[in-house]
């Protein structure tokens, strides 16, 4: 199952890397010094402190979960059906053998075909609920950058383009505040 925090990850450096290009690019077309200001924010910071990411956290691991659920209701069946062989095979005939055999393995390769399918809905899911609220935070991000003047905003979370950056350029912390008032 995919990790909330490395899909945000990967999401934001993708958009933190195409800003800096783009920054990069405009200064060498230019051949003039860009004079402004860089932020970085911590996107798995904003997931985590913020009231509408810790409800998305709990709705995809809710979800998460029920699935689990089902798939682990399979499995006990598929032991079930495994003990019930093992104690009754000796009084088995041969013919009688193999169609309990061939019936265990079309129960295994069912339960396996579910399986996937339940960990593709989780990854559905997750990227649904994720590129969401990844779009809000952009627009809140946008929002205080405009209001504090800065030109590039940064991913600086764990796997992100940010090696390093003085605490003054982070806004995480005033994203946070903004997305909460934003989306209570």
């Amino acid at each position: 199952m995919i990790q909330v925090d490395v899909v945000m990850r990967k999401v934001f450096c993708t958009g933190g890397l195409l800003a800096a290009l783009l920054a990069v690019s405009g200064c060498a077309a230019g051949g003039a010094k860009v004079e402004g200001k860089l932020g970085v924010v911590d996107p798995a910071r904003v997931l985590s402190e913020t009231n509408h990411g810790k409800k998305a956290k709990d709705s995809l691991s809710a979800f998460a979960k029920n699935r689990q659920t089902l798939i682990e209701m399979d499995e006990k069946e598929l032991r079930r059906m495994e003990e019930d062989f093992g104690r009754q095979a000796s009084v088995l005939s041969a013919t009688a053998k193999r169609e309990r055999e061939e019936q265990f393995r079309r129960r295994v390769a069912e339960y396996q075909q579910k399986a996937g399918e339940m960990n593709r809905e989780v990854q559905e899911k997750q990227k649904d609920v994720l590129e969401g609220f990844r779009e809000k935070v952009g627009l809140i991000v946008g929002k205080v950058s405009k209001r504090l003047g800065l030109q590039v905003v940064m991913d600086k979370g764990k796997g992100g383009p940010t090696l390093y950056s003085d605490e003054g350029l982070d806004i995480t912390g005033q994203v946070i505040d903004e997305f909460n008032r934003e989306y209570p």
